[in-house]
């Protein structure tokens, strides 16, 4: 039977299945393909914060998002073309996101009575057959009955080999996308080598459902989306995380200072330390700590030391470091903290996404301790977002934090390598003699911009003093005397502000310099800001974007871009943070859209909001 092939500009495929399901390597298998081929793409992975939840039940589902497109993209989807559900669970969780009219890829075997119980169904009543599914386009397969006949003469279990059958659903959605298989044979092959019984059934199984596609008549139609049109150049698809490490590496190669990374594991964060675990070859340190105050007091030790110290955790760990932030502070030395934002409080919910550790950032330590903050706004933008927190905290001789999520730090986008020659310089200064006017070190001797000299101990001629207590200007010998501590105090708030001078200008992300209304954004939101706005833009409204990378001190010029405007609109992922300081600093009547689901904001709710405040019907 002829089958014929439609052209698809855009497509959102979610895999949701058991945690136990491999709905992540399939999704990032998918991803990888899609990245291959020179389309644009973004991914959202949705996992349960439990290790194993229940199998089959609605706690236990793991799903994997991605949208690919021959256009340039910001969010991976409000809504899904194609669902995957390998289970009754997997189903009811993702029904509600799933288009009217769209696809749904069922595995029959995960919708027998058990699993219909498990997923709290009625007794007796299962959505292949209640006529629920009326308006969508249901295709059954039992994945599970056929990939053990793909894998018949392997002598494996039964058990083991139902754990191929996520190769067997990514190998029907290649032929249904018009897709080659090979990448994915290789990264089997890379993975399984030397376990040739488990490569061979992934492979069998990838390869039976490409051919299940091929061979069926039921399917009549193939899909394919065309290359994106994207500035020339090398690409690969990169995480948030990923981005983050190969930043630190790429900072420490062109400030010459080694890398010293001290961490306590914790979600969504650990995947920092893994991924610079494996670059040894490029001087990198890590230091897997007993806690999280081992992981930032060694990481301070290393920056004492001359090195590049960086630390990595999520809200509940950045807390734990409060104590030792400050003392970097009063130390005045360079140090990066990362914070992977989750949702919260407590340990809240480790595997969604939030933008609730602003405040915490800007004033969670004790004292008057600042800091500057710095966000990425996409998984890309993590890679120069991290070399700019490093570059001010090495050349303003202060600890930096840097603000990313868990929708950056997992999600995938495309990213075109930087040469190394297109990166800014960061120029490191270590003090190794007296200056002329000294006869003695003077640790806290500042230049222009309020910092202090970095003198590596061993030095000679330049030992000094260092420690939590207060110190003296200038000698930084310990001191209690009051008048000292107000200055010191001022000196440190002044040489943080004074970095506003040394950043970029904030700059419009579209939109013209003046009209009704500016959405201004920050972290992960920038996708569905960037989204919505294009759509009013294209109405003909006065509206523009501005997304803010520099949270402290902001850029000297945004107080002017925001009285530019009618309105402000502020959306964020939280209960109104940014909010609460643009009011603060620029006496606004700015307005929130504030979103604590543990899910990001979407471009249909940011539509709506926007229409409201421009009091538009359409």
């Amino acid at each position: 039977m002829n089958k014929k092939e439609e052209v698809l500009q855009d497509v959102v495929i979610k895999f949701a299945g058991d945690s136990g399901d491999g709905m992540q390597l399939t999704g990032s298998q998918f991803t990888n393909n899609t990245a291959l081929l020179g389309i644009d793409l973004a991914t959202f992975p949705d996992f349960p914060a439990e290790i194993r939840a229940p199998q089959g039940t609605l706690p236990g589902v793991s799903g994997y998002q991605l949208r690919f497109s021959s256009d340039k993209i910001f969010t991976p989807g409000d809504e899904c073309d194609v669902l995957v559900a390998m289970n009754a669970a997997a189903l009811k969780a993702n029904l509600k996101g799933l288009k009217k009219g769209g696809k749904i890829i069922v595995n029959t075997e995960g919708f027998d009575a058990k699993n219909l119980r498990l997923a709290n169904y009625h007794e007796g009543i299962s959505p292949l057959e209640d006529h629920s599914l009326e308006n969508y386009t249901v295709i059954k397969m039992d994945v599970t009955k056929m990939t053990r006949e793909a894998l018949k003469d392997i002598a494996m279990g039964t058990k083991e080999k139902d754990r191929a059958k996520n190769m067997f659903v990514l190998g029907f959605l290649y032929w249904m996308y018009n897709r080659d298989m090979d990448n994915t044979i290789q990264f089997l092959n890379d993975k399984f080598g030397k376990k040739p019984e488990i490569f061979e059934s992934n492979k069998r199984a990838l390869q039976a459902g490409y051919h299940f596609g091929d061979t069926t008549e039921t399917f009549t139609t193939t899909y394919r989306v065309e290359k994106a049109k994207m500035i020339p150049g090398v690409y690969r698809s990169i995480m948030g995380n990923q981005a983050v490490a190969y930043g630190l590496i790429a900072a420490s190669r062109k400030s010459g200072l080694p890398l010293f990374l001290g961490s306590y594991p914790i979600t969504p964060a650990s995947d920092i330390l893994h991924e610079l675990s494996r670059h040894k070859a490029f001087g990198v340190r890590t230091f897997q700590a007993e806690d999280e105050i081992a992981g930032i007091t060694a990481a301070i030790g290393a920056a004492y030391g001359g090195s590049l110290g960086v630390t990595t955790t999520s809200g509940p760990g950045m807390a734990l470091k409060a104590e030792a932030m400050g003392l970097a502070v009063i130390l005045e030395i360079p140090l990066i903290i990362c914070d992977i934002q989750r949702g919260g409080p407590s340990t809240g919910l480790p595997t969604k996404t939030e933008q609730s550790d602003l405040l915490q950032a800007y004033y969670g330590r004790n004292g008057e301790c600042p800091m500057p903050v710095i966000a990425a706004a996409t998984p890309s933008d993590c890679f120069d977002a991290i070399y700019e927190a490093v570059r001010i905290s090495v050349q303003h001789m202060t600890p930096v934090i840097f603000l990313s999520d868990g929708y950056i730090a997992n999600g995938a986008e495309p990213w075109k390598f930087p040469k190394s020659s297109d990166l800014p310089p960061i120029e490191v200064k270590f003090k190794t003699e007296l200056g002329l006017e000294e006869e003695v070190f003077q640790p806290y001797l500042r230049d222009e911009k309020l910092v202090r000299p970095w003198a590596i101990p061993g030095t000679p001629g330049l030992e000094h003093r260092i420690g939590g207590l207060e110190k003296q200007n200038i000698t930084g010998n310990v001191s209690y005397d009051p008048e000292n501590h107000q200055l010191m105090v001022k000196i440190r708030e002044e040489k943080i502000a004074r970095i506003a001078d040394h950043i970029a200008p904030q700059r419009l992300d579209s939109g013209p310099e003046k009209g009704d209304l500016l959405v201004l954004g920050w972290g992960s939101t920038y996708g569905s800001i960037k989204s919505a706005i294009t759509v009013l833009q294209e109405e003909g409204y006065a509206v523009s974007h501005a997304h803010i990378r520099h949270l402290r001190p902001f850029p000297a010029n945004l107080g002017e871009i925001i009285r530019s405007f009618k309105q402000v609109l502020i959306p964020e992922i939280n209960n109104g943070q940014l909010i609460k300081i643009i009011r603060d600093q620029y006496l606004v009547d700015a307005k929130g859209y504030h979103k604590i689901m543990g899910i990001p904001i979407t471009k249909t709710e940011l539509l709506m909001k926007m229409r409201e405040m421009l009091g538009s019907n359409n």
